[in-house]
């Protein structure tokens, strides 16, 4: 198994360990000081998080955040910086919300990346659900954010985030690229019938990708440079991979599903699903195989100091913020009466833990919790550590701290 930390980049004093110092500096997130306070600590966790032996480094990509929380702009400039800091961790943005960028810059900017870290990139790509800004980034796409839930907008952002997926790819893969899209209002190039009067049209016959111009010297194909370091492009990766549309598509395109569902019975239907239809295309996964899953880890020497530390915590910037949208309903258990809503009042880090959601104790309860989820999915090829009351609640030097003991404690059990 290898292991991966996922961030929510926080502003240190944003949410509610900090309430008083994010009213008075309200919107926080436009508080420069306070960003500087937030690149200073993720560059801190990223450097250490390279020296001690994790894989993998996850960032998101939001926008608008006013509240501080969630401040993760453009995961691939901040991945760009912490390229130049580490040496061997994978970083990935986890993942770049395709409906809201242009294929070809996406594809460019991805490319740029990959290079400065010579082949240490995964890519995550995702769908955007948070309307707030994915309607606005989405709309020259007519695509609004995700819901999950059948719908006509639901699917035109299925529909666009496909299609976008696949320009990139031939963007990667093309020596020159000519394409005019069904699903989008995109073409390339503009006008699809052939750019006229280009002035260096004898250089780019000479020196350019054969068959960007025609006869007549119009540009009918564009290269699109550079091209990947890796080849034919960096690993694919998808959060949150939970209905069984996105893992079927998952499968089909060789996309590694990142799983958040809280029970390890349902990440074993996920996971069965995901490897059924990857065996339909030709591919042999073990079960767990090209598959990750990301859960909530609350660790100190002891099951009390995690309490302690993360208890008070872990739930209130959970619950108050991603409850809204839905995300309580994987804290549902059977007892729970399923007409009325997960109050925020139970996304506590009791029923974290109670549904496996999150791992709280000491080594030992970690270890265990892992070893539950292994049973279910023996082949699990990665874990994330999602570090929800970490980073931005915590004072930097704890997170530093347990982040080590779980490099040091857990991590050797589980390597292959």
């Amino acid at each position: 198994m290898k292991f991966a930390i996922f961030m929510n980049p926080q502003i240190p004093g944003s949410g509610f360990a900090a309430e008083d110092n994010a009213v008075a500096r309200r919107p926080i997130g436009r508080d420069v000081e306070s960003y500087q306070k937030l690149l200073h600590e993720v560059r801190e966790i990223a450097v250490h998080a390279d020296r001690i032996g994790f894989d993998a480094l996850m960032l998101t990509e939001h926008h608008f955040h006013s509240e501080g929380f969630e401040s993760s702009v453009n995961p691939l400039m901040v991945l760009t910086d912490l390229a130049a800091r580490t040496e061997r961790i994978l970083l990935a943005p986890l993942g770049l919300v395709l409906p809201a960028w242009d294929p070809i810059r996406a594809a460019e900017d991805v490319a740029l990346l990959d290079h400065f870290c010579r082949g240490r990139l995964r890519l995550g790509v995702a769908r955007g659900y948070q309307a707030r800004w994915a309607n606005v980034l989405g709309q020259r796409w007519r695509s609004q954010a995700a819901r999950s839930d059948g719908s006509a907008s639901d699917d035109r952002n299925f529909d666009v985030f496909g299609e976008l997926l696949k320009i990139m790819k031939l963007a990667w893969t093309e020596e020159s690229l000519r394409y005019r899209s069904d699903v989008l209002d995109y073409e390339v190039p503009s006008p699809y019938s052939g750019i006229e009067g280009w002035p260096a049209r004898d250089w780019t016959a000479t020196f350019g990708a054969p068959g960007e111009l025609d006869g007549e010297g119009r540009i009918r194909r564009v290269s699109v440079v550079p091209r990947p370091y890796q080849d034919p492009y960096p690993e694919l990766w998808q959060p949150f991979t939970i209905s069984d549309r996105s893992v079927r598509r998952a499968a089909r395109e060789d996309i590694v599903p990142w799983m958040f569902t809280p029970i390890p019975g349902e990440h074993r239907k996920k996971a069965e699903l995901y490897r059924a239809e990857a065996a339909a295309h030709g591919r042999d996964y073990r079960l767990g195989e090209h598959t990750g899953i990301l859960k909530i880890v609350g660790m100190a020497e002891t099951r009390e100091q995690a309490i302690a530390t993360y208890g008070s915590k872990m739930q209130k910037d959970f619950a108050s913020f991603f409850g809204p949208f839905g995300y309580l309903e994987v804290l549902r258990t059977r007892e729970d009466d399923s007409a009325v809503p997960i109050s925020p009042q139970k996304g506590d880090y009791r029923r974290m833990a109670e549904v496996q959601m999150a791992l709280i104790g000491g080594p030992d309860d970690v270890k265990r919790g892992i070893e539950a989820m292994l049973t279910e999915i023996p082949d699990l090829e990665w874990f994330g550590l999602f570090m929800q009351g970490q980073q931005g609640v915590l004072p930097l030097d704890t997170v530093k701290r347990n982040l080590e003991m779980f490099a040091r404690e857990v991590i050797p059990e589980f390597r292959d």
